[in-house]
């Protein structure tokens, strides 16, 4: 009978044995396949959006990249521009979308737009209001200011000739000044035909101001100095949300045919909207398009916004941040959840 000793020595030279065994056999076997690298992911085209130079458009556009950006990764590059020159960059396909469209104004490349299909109707942005104003102390007065009414007849647009010393033009004193919209704004063109039409070109010239704070300067100096002042504005704006204006009453309400015919109507109380070009939408990611379609902001949210830019001097990057921040139940309506909590975390 083998010795306990004997048998336990057996044993380990057994295990030994095994264990250079298997060595063996691992060295012979070929090497491991290392894990193929992820597939990189496909890179997402950038998306190209119409900027106007008013704040609204800059703040608009601003709070869109920034939640294309961070919600749904998608880069945007955006174009600087004017109305007419813009559309038709949008028609063309070297745009992709414009987040101010204004259908009434356009009235003539807007259909054409639509019945060619280069350019597809997403949803609409916000409610908008034009016309000629001035300050409201011009025709009531102000007792506070002992600002004595100006023109306390002055109503409507048939009224202006009588009143046009109250406006002079400092280049040409025997006519008044009417201030217009800014070069290649829609407005400025109306505002000059609206002038013919009505026949005020015997009593008043135009000036376009070269820019929207040209033209609010304008405004402002006059309500400041409690002197009169004629031109062109537009709601939701902050200038109308902090000086008491009274608009000039056209003698035909809005008619679409007058409008296009000569502008011998009112001004169109427009749903601006957003609008992309059809053949950049086919190729589109659908939950951007959702998005889009959803982003709606209300006339009274506009002018607290732009009330809030003026008065802060903060610009369309930080003005669309505090909209995050301040105002998160209404831009979460028009994301997913996934894609809100992605902008949320963001958010410097």
């Amino acid at each position: 009978m083998l010795s306990r000793k004997t048998t336990l020595g057996k044993t380990f030279m057994i295990a030994v044995g095994l264990v250079i065994m298997l060595l063996s056999l691992n060295a012979c076997a070929p090497a491991a396949a290392p894990e193929p690298p992820p597939a990189p992911e496909a890179e997402k085209e950038v998306i190209k959006v119409a900027v106007f130079s008013w704040d609204s458009s800059q703040v608009a556009t601003a709070l869109a990249a920034f939640i294309l950006k961070h919600g749904y990764g998608y880069e945007t590059e955006t174009t600087p521009g004017e109305t007419m020159a813009l559309w038709q960059g949008l028609r063309a396909g070297d745009l992709h979308l414009q987040l101010e469209v204004y259908p009434e104004s356009q009235f003539k490349t807007y259909n054409e737009a639509m019945q060619e299909g280069s350019v597809t109707r997403l949803g609409y942005s916000y409610e908008l209001g034009e016309g000629w104003y001035v300050p409201f102390y011009v025709i009531e007065g102000d007792p506070a200011r002992g600002i004595e009414p100006m023109a306390p007849d002055l109503k409507t647009i048939e009224d202006l000739p009588q009143y046009r010393e109250l406006f002079p033009d400092p280049e040409d004193p025997e006519k008044g000044l009417l201030y217009s919209g800014v070069p290649g704004w829609e407005a400025e063109r109306a505002s000059i035909i609206k002038v013919e039409t009505y026949g005020l070109d015997a009593y008043y010239n135009t000036l376009s101001p070269g820019s929207e704070m040209a033209l609010t300067a304008t405004m402002a100096a006059a309500y400041e100095k409690g002197e009169p002042w004629l031109g062109y504005y537009w709601v939701p704006s902050w200038p109308l949300a902090r000086y008491k204006m009274t608009k000039i009453i056209e003698p035909v309400p809005y008619d679409k045919d007058l409008w296009e015919a000569d502008r011998s109507c009112d001004w169109p109380v427009q749903l601006t909207e957003t609008a992309c070009n059809t053949e950049w939408l086919k190729t589109a990611d659908p939950e951007v398009i959702v998005f889009l379609c959803k982003f709606h902001v209300t006339k009274e949210l506009v002018s607290q916004f732009l009330l809030y830019m003026h008065e802060e001097e903060a610009d369309a990057n930080e003005t669309a941040i505090w909209i995050m921040k301040e105002l998160e139940d209404v831009w979460t309506e028009w994301v997913s959840v996934a894609a809100a909590n992605k902008v949320k975390a963001a958010l410097p």
